[in-house]
């Protein structure tokens, strides 16, 4: 289920990474940060300022959602085709800043919904071409700390919006409109960083042109290896729902209300401390032993959630959850490189997001429905029986690659 990899020296990761890997890290944790800032409060805007419904904040997600999954096809496809993987993912992260300042400045719930769709189809632009460029850019020795690297950071984006979005709103007298102000100059420092410090990677001469990359010809050209992470990674995400149910969770538990915030900061410590050191094992073990071990991490997370009570049983949980995230996410990313042909990498990703996306929001709507009629005991549990099932189909994708 991956090709081989060559091994990096040890201490050579950080120093051997090229410059463009850093700096695509840095432009998804400032666009993080800058989007974070609002959707920690968008929410509470839209229902009380602008007096939108809770069925219309719901909407409104689900389309944005349903959006960037679609786009990242496309764009994935597109950037094949051209050959060029930066100008789509500038593109992306321009639109995304170019929205910011709407939202402070809207007046009706209608140019809220605008700026976030808008900002969503940046999103799915960016995000094949930006890891197919990752890919394209890496040493293959260092693939997976290049992508661990990108998602640490991104990650730490995550935790410190909604944190620096909570010490302003304390600042300013809970002013929302300012914070959202204060939001958009990470979303144009995050543009201004991608437009001039990121290069594509040289494109040798004799690599053949794509000519449609969503053909049924050139889709055949990805290998079974791939499709084989698509797939066990699809039934992956049916375990790994919304982080929405962690905060039900908490606020199940007794958690007070001004802590509950602190359940998704700490998940994504966690989650951001864990990406980069993952990474850089991946370069120098089996790739597919430390996936089984982050799948086996969401197994252990579940149960802990459903069947440890008291908020020792709510820490114990959380802490997991961000660990198996820190030991998936890029390596399932960097499997995806490696199983890819370099001419197909942005369709390759462009479908593989596509899949988790539509399979996320299967999770979330299932897990909705389980907590509803059987509680949240139900639903772990249901989770942790998904996350065994991925896991067993995992380690027999690796049985059989050993054998092949």
């Amino acid at each position: 289920m991956g090709r081989q990899h060559e091994a990096a020296p040890p201490g050579a990761h950080a120093q051997r990474l090229p410059a463009g890997i850093w700096a695509l890290g840095f432009v998804s944790m400032l666009m993080d940060i800058s989007s974070e800032m609002i959707h920690a409060l968008l929410p509470i805007y839209l229902v009380t300022v602008l007096g939108a419904s809770t069925l219309a904040v719901g909407a409104i997600e689900g389309i944005a959602e349903a959006t960037a999954s679609i786009t990242k096809v496309f764009s994935g496809a597109l950037s094949d085709w051209l050959g060029r993987r930066k100008l789509l993912a500038a593109i992306g992260y321009g639109l995304a800043a170019f929205t910011k300042p709407v939202f402070p400045l809207a007046e009706t719930v209608g140019w809220v919904v605008t700026a976030r769709f808008v900002d969503r189809i940046g999103k799915g632009i960016r995000g094949a071409p930006r890891d197919a460029l990752i890919a394209d850019l890496a040493p293959p020795a260092l693939r997976g700390a290049a992508f661990g690297l990108r998602q640490s950071l991104d990650t730490a984006g995550a935790f410190i919006g909604p944190l620096l979005a909570m010490a302003l709103m304390a600042w300013s007298g809970n002013d929302i409109p300012f914070v959202f102000w204060v939001a958009v100059l990470p979303a144009f420092g995050a543009f201004a960083l991608i437009a001039f410090a990121v290069h594509d990677a040289p494109r040798p001469a004799d690599v053949p042109h794509v000519r449609s990359p969503l053909s049924r010809a050139e889709l055949a050209r990805l290998p079974p290896a791939y499709w084989s992470i698509v797939a066990v990674s699809a039934v992956f995400t049916l375990a790994r729902f919304s982080e929405a149910f962690l905060v039900l969770r908490a606020q199940e538990l007794g958690l007070t209300l001004a802590w509950i915030p602190a359940v998704l900061v700490a998940m994504n410590v966690v989650y951001s401390l864990s990406s980069y050191p993952v990474g850089v094992l991946a370069d120098r073990l089996d790739r597919r032993t430390l996936l089984a071990l982050g799948f086996a991490l969401l197994v252990a997370a579940d149960l802990a959630l459903a069947l440890v009570d008291g908020l020792g049983g709510l820490m114990l949980g959380v802490a997991l959850w961000g660990l198996h995230m820190g030991m998936t996410q890029g390596l399932l990313a960097t499997l995806v490189a490696d199983a890819a042909p370099a001419t197909l990498r942005g369709t390759a990703f462009g479908l593989f997001n596509l899949v988790g996306g539509l399979a996320l929001l299967a999770a979330s709507v299932l897990a909705g429905a389980l907590w509803d009629t059987w509680g949240s005991r139900t639903t772990f549990l249901a989770g942790a029986g998904l996350a065994a099932l991925a896991l067993v189909g995992l380690l027999a994708l690796r049985r059989r690659h050993a054998g092949g």
